[in-house]
């Protein structure tokens, strides 16, 4: 007797295919994870160089373009598009960022170049710690009033000078899903010298919009881990979501402009903040 045309394969044909499907599969991840590890030690190397052999060379606006586009570059590599949402960052402002990533960083100055205020613990990673030393990255040594205060001026500094400064007022990193208390003391230099400051809101999600925390860099992961499932995931959307600037020029208080810019991006985010912990 024939098999009629509507016979289904048998149960192990159909097995065979699955797992000829899943080996495919496999292969064309591994090779896209080479690819993007490859890719990303020569793009380490080509900023390694273009800081040791043009920057010495060159003006603060040339050295300004190209970090923006070399941070750019670094998204495409790590298989990130930037998408950005609300108004221009604005020259001379203090941005006020949840942090994320160590990719935050760089996803910033892939939108607009700027210094940052950061932990010191970042001047140790190995080669970003380098280039975030050479890319105007102000070091904070936590628990020193003394250090505070020359990270006071030097930020005051840049921002005179027109230049944006970013800051992670969380103090840490989370998964993204949460929003932390902003220390409020890390607002006091725009304050003082009465530049505005501006909220971005970060997000890392999938090309369908959905929630990724590939990039999370939180709890007791390592830089290699948190590196290795950036570049494991098929494609990332880095969204940077941009609020109006806020003025400080009238005696505002850092509290309540902590709150403010932290009640703004959880906004964005679309986090509800009375309903954390």
């Amino acid at each position: 007797m024939h098999a009629g045309a509507g016979t289904a394969p048998p149960a192990s044909a159909s097995g065979a295919a699955t797992r000829a499907a899943a080996a495919r599969e496999a292969r064309a991840g591994g090779l896209l994870r080479a690819t993007r590890w490859t890719r990303l030690a020569l793009h380490l190397l080509q900023g390694v160089l273009t800081i040791a052999a043009i920057y010495p060379l060159t003006g603060r606006d040339t050295r300004e373009a190209l970090r923006q586009r070399w941070s750019q570059g670094l998204l495409r590599v790590l298989g990130m598009r930037l998408e950005h949402r609300g108004e221009a960052i604005a020259p001379g402002c203090m941005l006020v960022a949840n942090h994320v990533s160590w990719v935050d960083i760089f996803a910033i100055n892939a939108l607009a170049p700027a210094a940052f205020v950061s932990k010191s613990e970042v001047r140790a990673w190995p080669v970003i710690g380098w280039l975030a030393a050479k890319n105007d990255t102000i070091f904070l040594r936590r628990g020193s009033r003394g250090h505070a205060r020359i990270i006071n001026e030097e930020t005051a500094a840049l921002l005179d000078a027109g230049c944006n400064v970013a800051i992670f007022p969380e103090g840490t990193t989370t998964d993204g899903a949460t929003l932390l208390h902003f220390h409020a003391a890390l607002l006091q230099p725009a304050i003082a010298c009465g530049h505005p400051v501006q909220p971005l809101a970060l997000q890392y999600r999938t090309p369908d919009d959905r929630f990724s925390r590939a990039p999370a860099y939180d709890g007791e992961l390592s830089l290699g881990e948190c590196i290795a499932n950036i570049i494991a995931a098929p494609r990332t959307i880095a969204r940077i979501t941009v609020a109006a600037p806020i003025a400080t020029a009238d005696g505002a208080d850092r509290r309540t402009l902590a709150a403010r810019t932290r009640g703004e991006i959880a906004t964005a985010i679309g986090i509800a903040l009375d309903a954390q912990t």
